[in-house]
């Protein structure tokens, strides 16, 4: 492995001779001898080499302040999470051991012991690992200067945990202590080990990974290097390991009496040694290098396994050829002799051609392979074999990836060898030899440094495919030209700028690939010389004109991601274009099958495609298309049509039979359909129409009788009523049904009854009280979507066995009559948003996998009587895909490490579940202690997501995943500071702010588009394969995991900080798929006017699967209130003890009756033991408890209050805003009229009947002007939620009354210093959307008004932050009985107010 220069510091005075360190290294735990008397000085000699560290060094004394404040929530939360991880570790502990026993002869009697006294023997576990971690005393000494280091040495032949080695930089791999000194080898992420030669440093090798992995300092890295999880990622053996690859393939093994050769010889004697049937071999341990764990491997294939007669249960193995070998093993048992004898015979009597050694760390070819009589086909690929290795006679043989670094002359030799593969070996050039191998058909050598090739390679005539992508090549090889029989020639990925036809002019070259090149310019040659040319692939060049045509007997062109502007082909053999993502496309086409031109900005349709009369696929969306051409509806041949994301008014009327199965035509500007689109098309199954203007949909037949065969139909985000349910009923075959977002208000039970086949249906956001009854028939049904509406009963879809998932939250749920027996295959029930719902969860929360449910009522009133505003409130959703997996996840702490904090994050795994529950379980533990370490935004974010790649263990090695993590921070030694938001991403999470409407990017995509994430891959030579992913794996080349890709793929995160501002209105986290179905304007455009950030969240999600998403989304909206002057005045009122660290228990105080409430409850993982509020939209704010406040002075406050000035953004009895869904906090004693107060007397006239009614009043500036209106607030639970702006009447004292109908008239004063800081008298109507976002319906039941008048003295910001224009749908809600008196206050209000005086502002209350 290359090392990195200038890691060190600088001279190290406390450094002694190389001597002096042998003897201080003698001892393998960690312990010095002569180096002992450096100690004195280690604190001096620590902050003398810290500014060689670099200038983002912390230092190292920085340990105090809120990490070490600690309290009984805290050390409640370790002890658990403790727990959890000994738990885990002593699964993993006990896997290892029950591998190694199975190698034993007792193997399944060791496994099943070691079974029953894992979880007894915790001391034991912690023993051993407090063993392996470093002392202080070494850990000062390494302090002391950057030079020195540990590292972890394994043992490689028994599980053990790592002991420590204290070294130096200068420390070579032969000075590395043992009893019996091995060889020293180096194994990253799980790959074959590689050994170190003597003179090698292994400090400098793992400071060099973790440079190159993204820590910055010099400091860091030495303390990263002393932390034993390292070994995920770096890990050191004394001794050859035994690789995972081999352990899968193991089918027996364990310790048996073993003898070689005849039994007559007494030379040879019996020996009790490690024997595996392993693949098609028989590996038998050495005797003489044991400690290396050297293996005999015997081949099978072809040999003999036979029984000794004169002895008791041996059996005698043997390899074929003249030169076999015959191993004896002597079996403790006839069980396992047998066993033995019935898996060898098996592989005896096969004649296997194909033997996979593969990531076997090999360093030399078994010698037995040599004598392989039927082996034609030897994959040696990810070994560390020699260049000059003998090899055997073979047809195929595989060598990639062995970083050989010179051409193996010896393969020269093999001449029957038709398929040889060299790639990934930073070949510089290819020997003149290479020409003997006349019978090479296939020959690869992707991934080196050529720059020429031998002209003896002209001599391959048989040669077909010659691979010679991601090397050197500036232009063709001229040898190319003798290579007549070359069929397919793949050049991508080097440095060609021109690309010559000439070349390929005496060639038979049919699939020329030229991808990731800087192509701008084709050099035309007569198209006589290149008609044998049919697949031509110029992807990601620099083309800006591309004359196709030269190519008469083209089949497939692939031009996507360039910079054309013109686009000429011909030809009747072509059948595919592929030209997307390119500037501007002006072509001709011909007859073809497959066309796409998306993400172009084409304004027409080619008018060549008109004459194709075998085109069968049609990709146009994302273009600037404004009509489309009338034959596409009406042609014989086009199968799919895909035209979303255009401007399309209309949609040509004239449909003719046509044999279309998908059109797409989501994102435009329709208003209607054809009204004979599903008359005449009988082949139509999947339409997708979502966000357009549609008021209706056309019927589907005349009569009673219809021939649709429609099974998808996606109309989500349109203006649809009532009116389109009739027209759903002739589709009898209909399998999905979206239709979110609409204005629906009923849904027909007989209508539903006809829909039979339905199994997923979405009607979210719609205005709807019920769900039909007669969705019991459909039998099929596993989805049902409904949340944000207005309905009170639960349906009986829980009576359906086929149900998966059941989505009902923000709605007005009351009691649910639950089934006994709940669907086998019910996987989520989320019911949050229903505040009215009164449910008996503990027998759900063990039966369904996801359960989701709003905390307890007592603990929302309790959190609510906090002081202060919340500046932030948050809701998040996830969905799982078409295969019902949720790989996804979302991590919401609105309470991070103290009230001033917040983090919210979403990891996306793709196709794999753990990696995202890793992230969503640990990664806010790490961002915790590395707030303690860095005060630097980007340092603490940068080495959060690095720290968190070695605890991702061996689940990162293969697996991997997106994440993005938001940190909202405040920092309290600045009082006069604002808050800062930092968001770093890796993979496609992305986050958005929301600034005065508009979108402001916070996250990056790193791919092989940006300039510098290519060049650093082509650097260390990956192979990108055609679909752009780096080794065929990820698209991303920063990602968490995938540790296997390194240094290609990198987990170092993009972090952008910048400080909120009042402008802030929201952000959003989302995963892939959401950003994949959606920009980022159209996300900020769809959530702005819903208040309730869980039903903003809910509304993205279900945007995304109406436009035809199928990936598992998860979406985290976080709206703020952030004003001008709330960081003062909430540092002023900031609690004198320190925050706690992150987690779901609040320290105990005074009043604190209840631990907090989760909103989600899952039945897989307790959220008791959890250490952050994963998955959950509950707030972790911890209450500020007030002392015990009375009546008296709230309704009188100039007789009891000071006359100091005090804060106007924070009132000293108010609530948290409403819209912060699900908060949890500690529940705190209430009175009967829902003071926080205990002994005080109710107001007369108030009744306690189940509504909650809650008093809002500013009484901090007692000298105010007379002529201020009063703010009150009154709120009930039940029912919905009206509410009105009315004038304070003259100021007299505080008079509560109730009306007849129950609702009160509150009247007072507030009295303030500076009236010329007061708005005008003016009121305005605040909305009448619910919190849950859906709207709220003119009734009679509405039996309470929220009465607010204009807010007193206040500045812009915080608690009364408003939007800069009220939201268009917002209307005056009132029940009938007080119209008419409402609307005379406003109409005197009026008629006072001057011609000069100013409306005031929109104001979004709490509601």
């Amino acid at each position: 492995m290359d090392t990195a220069e200038g890691s060190g510091s600088g001279p190290n005075p406390d450094t002694e001779p190389v001597g002096a360190q042998k003897s201080a290294l003698a001892d393998g735990g960690g312990r010095r001898a002569k180096l002992a008397a450096n100690h004195s000085d280690s604190r001096v000699g620590r902050e003398e080499a810290q500014p060689g560290a670099g200038t983002g060094a912390a230092p190292r004394g920085w340990r105090s302040g809120r990490g070490l404040a600690s309290n009984s929530s805290a050390l409640l939360l370790k002890r658990r999470r403790l727990k959890r991880h000994l738990s885990a570790a002593a699964a993993a502990a006990g896997s290892s051991a029950a591998a190694a026993a199975g190698k034993m002869n007792s193997a399944h009697s060791s496994s099943s012991s070691s079974m029953h006294t894992r979880s007894l023997d915790r001391k034991t576990l912690l023993r051993n690992r407090q063993n392996a971690q470093l002392q202080h005393s070494d850990r000062q000494w390494v302090r002391v200067d950057l030079q020195r280091g540990s590292i972890h040495v394994h043992d490689s032949l028994a599980s053990s945990h790592p002991r420590p080695v204290l070294c130096t930089l200068d420390t070579t791999a032969g000075e590395i202590p043992g009893d019996a000194p091995p060889s020293l080898y180096v194994q990253l992420h799980g790959e074959p080990a590689r050994r170190l030669g003597r003179d090698e440093r292994p400090l400098q090798i793992q400071n060099d990974f973790l440079f190159r992995l993204g820590f910055k300092d010099a400091w860091r890295v030495q303390e990263e290097g002393m932390n034993t999880e390292l070994g995920s990622l770096l890990r050191f053996y004394a001794g050859k390991p035994i690789t995972m690859e081999i352990t899968e393939r193991v089918q027996l093994s364990g310790l048996y009496n073993v003898r070689k050769g005849k039994l007559q010889l007494p030379v040879n004697r019996w020996s009790r040694r490690q024997v595996i049937l392993c693949g098609t071999c028989l590996m038998v341990s050495s005797v003489k290098a044991s400690h290396t764990g050297k293996m005999h491997i015997l081949p099978l294939i072809g040999g003999k396994v036979e029984e000794v007669k004169k002895h008791s249960h041996c059996l005698a193995f043997s390899s074929s050829g003249p030169q076999s070998q015959t191993y004896y093993i002597n079996f403790d048992s006839f069980t396992e002799h047998l066993r033995w004898y019935r898996h060898a015979a098996k592989m005896v009597s096969q004649r296997i051609s194909s033997v996979d050694l593969s990531c076997c760390g090999l360093e030399t070819l078994p010698p037995n392979l040599l004598y392989s009589q039927d082996l034609t086909h030897l994959n040696l690929k990810h070994n560390l074999l020699p260049a000059d290795q003998k090899l055997l006679q073979l047809q195929s043989l595989n060598l990639s990836n062995n970083q050989l670094g010179s051409f193996p002359l010896p393969v020269c030799s093999i001449l029957t060898l038709t398929e040889l593969n060299l790639s990934c070996n930073r070949l510089a050039s290819v020997h003149s030899a290479v020409g003997n191998m006349h019978n090479l058909q296939t020959f690869l050598l992707d991934g080196n440094l050529l720059t020429t090739l031998p002209n003896e390679l002209g001599s391959l005539h048989r040669l077909a495919y010659l691979g010679l992508s991601f090397n050197e090549f500036r232009q063709i090889p001229l040898v190319l030209e003798q290579l007549n029989g070359v069929e397919r020639l793949c050049m991508a990925g080097n440095i060609l700028q021109q690309l010559p036809l000439q070349a390929f002019r005496l060639l038979r070259i049919k699939h020329v690939d030229l991808r990731l090149n800087q192509i701008s310019k084709l050099v035309p040659d007569e198209p006589e010389f290149l008609r044998h040319v049919t697949q031509l692939d110029v992807r990601d060049n620099m083309l800006t004109v591309l004359d196709a045509s030269l190519f008469p007997r083209l089949e497939v062109l692939h031009c996507e991601r360039n910079r054309i502007t013109c686009l000429r082909v011909c030809g009747c053999m072509l059948k595919a274009v592929h030209a997307s993502s390119n500037d501007w496309l002006n072509c001709n086409t011909v007859s073809l099958i497959v066309s796409t031109f998306y993400r172009n900005r084409m304004e027409n349709i080619p008018d060549g495609l008109s004459e194709s009369k075998k085109l069968e696929v049609l990709d146009i969306s994302h273009n600037q298309i404004t009509e489309l051409l009338p034959w596409l509806l009406s042609s014989g041949s086009l199968r799919k049509l895909l035209a979303g994301h255009n401007r399309l008014q209309r949609l040509p009327e004239h449909v003719e039979r046509p044999v279309l199965e998908v059109l797409d035509v989501q994102h435009n500007q329709l208003q209607a359909l054809p009204c004979n689109l599903f008359l005449k098309s009988h082949s139509l199954r999947c339409l997708n129409a979502s966000a357009n203007q549609l008021e209706n949909i056309p019927p589907s037949s005349l009569s009673e009788e219809s021939h649709s065969i429609l099974q998808e139909l996606y109309l989500t985000n349109n203006h649809l009523t009532d009116k389109c349910v009739p027209l759903l009923t002739g589709h009898s075959h209909l399998r999905v049904l979206h239709m979110a977002y609409n204005h629906l208000q009923t849904f027909a039970a007989s209508k539903m009854a006809k829909l039979e086949d339905l199994e997923e249906v979405d009607l979210s956001g719609n205005r709807l009280k019920t769900i039909p009854t007669t969705i019991m028939n459909c039998k099929r049904m596993h989805t049902l979507i409904a949340h944000s509406n207005a309905i009170e009963v639960f349906p009986e879809v829980l009576q359906l066995m086929d149900m998966k998932c059941v989505d009902l939250s923000c709605n007005e749920l009351g009691e649910i009559a639950l089934p006994e027996n709940l669907p086998p295959k019910l996987q989520e029930l989320d019911l949050t948003g229903n505040p009215r719902l009164n449910l008996d969860h503990k027998t759900l929360e063990h039966n369904i996998r996801c359960f989701r449910i709003d905390p307890p009522s007592t603990s929302l009133l309790a959190h609510e009587s906090v002081m202060g505003p919340a500046q932030w409130s948050h809701g998040y959703t996830e969905a799982s895909g078409v295969k019902n997996k949720l790989c996804v996840a979302a991590l919401s702490v609105s309470s991070f490490c103290g009230t001033r904090e917040a983090l919210f994050g979403v990891f996306d795994g793709d196709r794999n579940v753990e990696v995202p529950y890793l992230l969503q379980c640990t990664m806010n533990d790490i961002l915790a202690d590395e707030l303690h370490k860095s005060k630097s935004e980007e340092n603490y974010m940068t080495n959060t997501f690095l720290v968190m790649q070695r605890k991702l263990g061996t689940a990162g090695q293969k697996l991997g995943g997106s994440a993005a993590l938001c940190h909202i921070r405040h920092d309290p030694l600045d009082s006069g500071g604002c808050f800062t938001l930092t968001a770093a991403n890796v993979g496609k999470c992305q986050a958005i702010l929301c600034r005065d409407g508009k979108p402001l990017p916070m996250s990056v995509i790193h791919n092989i588009t940006v300039q510098e994430e290519y060049s650093r891959i082509r650097q260390h030579k990956a192979i990108i394969t055609e679909d752009n992913k780096v080794n065929g794996v990820t698209d991303s080349t920063r990602i968490m995991g995938y540790s296997f890709l390194y240094p290609s793929v990198l987990p170092r995160p993009h972090v952008h900080t910048l400080p909120l501002t009042p402008q802030d209105e929201f952000f959003i986290l989302g995963s892939r798929g959401l950003w994949e179905s959606m920009s980022p304007t159209e996300a900020v455009e769809a959530v702005r006017n819903v208040p309730d950030a869980l039903a903003a969240a809910k509304k993205l999600c279900t945007l995304a699967q109406g436009y035809g998403s199928t990936e598992s989304l998860s979406t985290v909206v976080v709206r703020l209130s952030i004003g001008e002057g709330c960081c003062c005045c909430c540092c002023a009122l900031a609690p004198s003890q320190p925050p706690p660290s992150p987690g779901l228990y609040p320290a105990p105080s005074i009043g604190l009756t209840h631990p907090c409430s989760a909103s989600e409850l899952s039945s897989e993982v307790s959220t008791s033991e959890m250490s952050s509020e994963v998955g959950s939209t509950a707030s972790s704010d911890e209450p500020q408890l007030l002392p015990e406040v009375h009546l008296a002075p709230l309704l009188h406050p100039a007789l009891h209050m000071p006359t100091g000035n005090r804060c106007a953004l924070h009132p000293a009895f108010q609530r948290q805003m409403s819209c912060t869904p699900y908060c949890s906090g500690a529940a705190m004693a209430l009175s009967d009229n829902t003071l926080d107060s205990e002994d005080e007397e109710p107001i007369a006239g108030v009744f306690s009947n189940g509504s909650r009614v809650e008093v809002e009043a500013d009484i901090h500036n007692c000298q105010s002007n007379r002529t201020s209106s009063t703010e009150a607030t009154v709120e009930t639970q039940a029912g919905g939620i009206t509410s009105v702006d009315v004038p304070g009447p003259p100021p007299t004292n505080l008079e509560m009354e109730m009306t007849a109908e129950g609702v009160p008239e509150l009247g007072g004063q507030a009295e303030g210093e500076n009236a010329s800081e007061r708005d005008s008298g003016q009121t305005k109507s605040f909305g009448c959307r619910r919190g849950n976002g859906s709207v709220a319906p003119q009734e009679k039941s509405h039996n309470l008004i929220e009465v607010a008048t204009e807010a007193p003295c206040r500045k812009m910001g915080g608690y009364f932050t408003a939007p800069a224009q009220p939201d268009p749908d917002d209307q005056l809600i009132i029940p009938p009985e007080l119209e008419d008196e409402v609307k005379e206050i406003i109409k005197q209000q009026e008629q006072h107010r001057s011609p000069n005086q100013q409306p005031t502002d929109y104001y979004d209350t709490p509601l």
